[in-house]
């Protein structure tokens, strides 16, 4: 459940990790809504060209960043006097990441995460991850989820997501530090809610972007989002989630617009996948990280450990691991008992 109270404005330091097309995306917003911003990268070479040109050439090319983003290698400073750390690095890289950056995090410094997954080996959401790795308490870990493809909202085309911390005011305050002409927050508690809503959507976008490549048209899509939308409350309600969650922006909205758009990474690698291409192909083909394809056995694992029927990530993380084919894939959703899901 979303409340509608934000107001225009945020100041103070906000330090992003890491610059890649999300993270520089989400440092326009933030200095858009009035924030000083400071982007990390791990190469000092591209902090200094995006400094210098005001301009993420390897990410978001043909982007001009506004005067409040900087850019620096260096953690310490990036850190300092930061009031919001916002963490936007690969879930699966995030615990490794955080170990080195966390004492340097101010010990007031309230976190953003804006990843969408969760961890291998462990089943921890991001904002677990956070918690444990760095000993901040609830009301200092808020997570932002909605359909946030990066290259739309860095061109400041109009958009919504949630922002979602247990503290309701903390909620609050980030949702103001994010709100501008073109970017919509709305605060929620609900922080399980939010998370698996947006790390299960990579998984359901693999499977639409496997059928589209496979050539199904919209029928099959349709089927898939609705049955991936089922798959992913039931998982959420069953951690605890309030289910309206689940049919707003960080759930509904979410998923179409992940399983919809070209932009989408883990669409578009679930359409080679379904083209024939195998995951190592993929992999090496770009530099772009599809959440969906790390996460899916991770999300199984969860799934199974609630005792919650998980059909569409069982499939996906058999495709993306070799041991299943997409087309085989499809066959098994269709030949499934009928009596083993309601609507």
């Amino acid at each position: 459940m979303t409340t509608d109270t934000a107001t225009p404005g945020g100041h103070g330091k906000v330090a992003v990790f890491s610059a890649g097309s999300w993270g520089t995306a989400f440092s326009i917003v933030l200095a858009d809504a009035g924030n000083e911003v400071v982007l990390w990268s791990r190469r000092p070479e591209q902090a200094e060209a995006i400094t210098r040109d005001r301009e993420n050439a390897d990410y978001l090319p043909g982007i001009e960043l506004p005067r409040g983003v900087t850019a620096t290698s260096d953690v310490a400073l990036a850190l300092e006097g930061a009031e919001v750390v916002v963490l936007a690095t690969p879930s699966q890289s995030l615990r490794q990441n955080l170990a080195g950056w966390a004492p340097h995090v101010p010990d007031d410094a309230v976190f953003l995460s804006l990843m969408k997954g969760v961890e291998l080996g462990s089943v921890k959401r991001m904002s677990e991850v956070i918690a444990e790795v760095t000993g901040a308490g609830p009301e200092r870990i808020g997570v932002l989820s909605g359909p946030n493809l990066a290259k739309e909202i860095a061109r400041r085309e109009p958009a919504a997501s949630v922002v979602a911390c247990a503290d309701e005011d903390v909620a609050r305050r980030l949702q103001a530090r994010c709100h501008t002409a073109a970017f919509r927050p709305y605060t929620s508690v609900d922080v399980v809610g939010c998370e698996i809503g947006g790390a299960y959507k990579n998984v359901v976008a693999l499977c639409v972007g496997m059928a589209v490549g496979l050539g199904f048209g919209d029928n099959t899509t349709a089927s898939l989002i609705t049955r991936g939308l089922a798959e992913t409350a039931r998982l959420a309600t069953r951690m605890g989630a309030n289910p309206l969650t689940l049919m707003g922006l960080a759930g509904l909205g979410d998923l179409v617009a992940t399983c919809s758009s070209p932009l989408s990474r883990n669409r578009t690698f679930g359409e080679k996948l379904g083209q024939g291409m195998s995951t190592e192909e993929i992999l090496a083909s770009t530099r772009q990280v599809a959440e969906g394809a790390k996460s899916c056995s991770s999300l199984l694992a969860l799934a199974r450990s609630w005792g919650v029927d998980a059909p569409i990530a069982d499939q996906v993380d058999a495709v993306v691991a070799g041991r299943t084919t997409p087309f085989e894939m499809m066959d098994a959703f269709i030949n499934r008992d009928p009596k083993a899901e309601t609507d």
